[in-house]
Parts: C-alpha cells; structure tokens; sequence
C-alpha cells in the first residue's frame, strides 16, 4: 500500500511523536509499503510563537496536493493538527478521500498551563477536526476512554514499540561521575512535563535532566543542585538511560509516554503518577512504581531487578505496532 502521512511534527524536532513517526515510516517501508512523508523539511516555515522548534509550514495546501498525488497515494493518515494537517484534511474532505488521523498529544491541557484556556474550547475545536475522519488512533485504552466519554467516535487502538538494540543495559557506565543513586528524566524541558515535582524532592545521589525547552535556563538557575546536560540522541541518549538507576517521569499529561519503554529496555525501573501513560504502559506489572507520592515511589523504584525491566520492554516491537497501524488506515485505491 502507497501511503501518505501528513505530520507536523517531525526533525529536528526530539520528542515522543517524532520518534514514533520515524519508527512506523522504517517498518513500513522495510514492509514494502512506501511512504511519502508530508513533513515541515519539504515546506517553507516560521517558527511557533513561544515554541520555536517546533516549524509551522506556510502557505501548504497546493504542495501537499502535490505531493499526495505524485506518490500515487493509496491512504492518508494525518498524524497532527497542524497547517499541515489542516491542509491535507481540506484536500480530503474537497476530493471525498477517506483518510485516519491520530491522537498524540493533550493539546488542550498544554495550552491552558500556557495561557489559562478553557481546556473544553480546545476539545471542541479537536472534535471538529477529527470528526470526518476514518478512524483516530490512540496509543492507549486510557486515553481511548477519556476521548470516548468527551465526544470522539472511530477510536483505534495504536500501539507502540522500543528499540531494544539501541536501548541496551549492556551500555552502562558504572562511573558516571555522579553520586548513586542517579535519578533521570528524559524528555521536553516544558512547563507540560510538570518537572519541578521531580526537581522538589528530597532525594539521595543524583538528578540528571536530559532534554531541552523553553524552561531550561529558568530551571537551570531555580536549581543549581541538579545535573542539566541538555539534549542527546542515539548511543548518547542509550548510554544516558543504562548508567542511570531510576527514572522519574512526572508528567501528568502525557497520552503514552515513549520515554518510559526506552528507559525499561535499558534496564531502568520507573517511578511515576498514576496517570495515563503510566498507568497503561507500567500498570501492575511490577517494572514501575505508580504512586501520587512521587518520591515514595522513586525510591521504592530502586528495589525494581533491571533484568525484569529489560524483559518487559522487550515485549514491544515496533514492526506490530506498524502491521497494527496497517489495519486501521483506510485505502481508497
């Protein structure tokens, strides 16, 4: 199958979503179903007011049908609620194409911890660009739950996968040069990753933070005592995850939550809230501490054997989650 996916969200962007994207568009290529990427790289852009890694395109809509029609398109699937996505879903709509689209991201609640929304105006507007679609995918049952009881219809189960050869255990360093225990979070460095409950606790050893974000430098001075080293990538970031001894994940917002599977296929146990994303991908399977004491449950993650970690995450495998992505799209040819 020939497929379209529409994305704006893509590199340089770091995040869950772009890691996601990348993965499926290698496994479904490896498949032998080619994928034209519709991406923010192939558009003229502007950076997004007070977020200016992410690259809004301009002026998209005569390219994308461009684009779409010289990859002989079979599917499309809209993977963000971009300009991008926006222009492709009009070309759909205008041409009678089905297409499927994806939930990734609690937009509504990022942007009332911004700028004080009504969190029910950005569901509404969600519901409206979501409606005519084929079938909107969701990484958990959580999230499928709470979108189902705010409107949504169509739901399709979407689920995820970790490089278990590029997160590895096997590539600790035991002298990290940091006082043990090594507590890290991966991720944005965002007021919508809630950091500073990880950041308030009194805990022994280490804090690493990896990432970067429009809070960085706020964070850097508000706490001197913790370890900011900034982003990293590949073996970088592998290394990152296996030489520390517990990741804390303090997000209260995330839909998934990537990070987690690629810091227990290093080996490392989690610590995290109660939440969606935490709740689905670490449950009761003994790979994780899920409580509303965070610092309870960190400290109680040490005791987690690494082993286990690493087997559980070994569990998910991207090339299911592309074959899952398979038969949820919607062909037209």
């Amino acid at each position: 199958m020939r497929i379209a996916l529409v994305s704006d969200a893509w590199p340089p962007q770091i995040n869950g979503v772009v890691r996601t994207l990348g993965m499926l568009v290698d496994n479904l290529n490896a498949a032998g179903h080619p994928v034209a990427t519709i991406t923010p790289d192939r558009f003229r852009t502007i950076p997004c007011p007070s977020y200016p890694e992410i690259r809004l395109s301009l002026k998209p809509r005569r390219r994308v049908a461009a684009l779409i029609d010289g990859h002989e398109t079979q599917a499309i699937h809209i993977a963000t609620e971009g300009p991008l996505g926006m222009a492709a879903r009009r070309l759909c709509l205008e041409r009678g194409l089905p297409f499927t689209t994806a939930f990734h991201t609690k937009f509504p609640e990022y942007i009332a911890a911004r700028f004080a929304a009504p969190i029910a105006w950005g569901y509404a507007w969600l519901r409206w660009f979501h409606a005519p679609s084929r079938g909107v995918m969701v990484a958990t049952e959580t999230v499928r739950r709470d979108l189902a009881a705010r409107g949504f219809d169509k739901l399709k189960h979407w689920g995820r996968g970790v490089d278990d050869r590029l997160f590895d255990p096997a590539k600790r360093i035991e002298d990290y040069g940091l006082p043990r225990p090594i507590f890290l979070f991966v991720g944005r460095v965002a007021v919508e990753k809630n950091l500073p409950d990880f950041l308030d606790l009194d805990l022994p050893g280490s804090k690493l933070v990896v990432g970067d974000g429009p809070m960085l430098e706020t964070l850097r001075h508000r706490y001197p005592a913790v370890h900011f080293i900034g982003k990293r990538e590949g073996e970088a970031l592998a290394q990152v995850f296996a030489s520390a001894d517990a990741f804390v994940f303090p997000s209260l917002t995330d839909t998934f939550g990537l990070v987690l599977l690629e810091a227990l296929a290093s080996g490392l146990p989690v610590a995290a809230y109660p939440v969606a994303g935490p709740l689905d991908v670490i449950g009761d399977s003994g790979v994780g501490i899920l409580d509303r004491d965070l610092r309870k449950a960190a400290l109680a993650a040490l005791e987690i054997p690494r082993a286990q970690c690493r087997a559980f995450a070994q569990t998910y495998s991207w090339s299911a989650s592309a074959q899952q992505f398979l038969g949820n799209l919607a062909p037209f040819r």
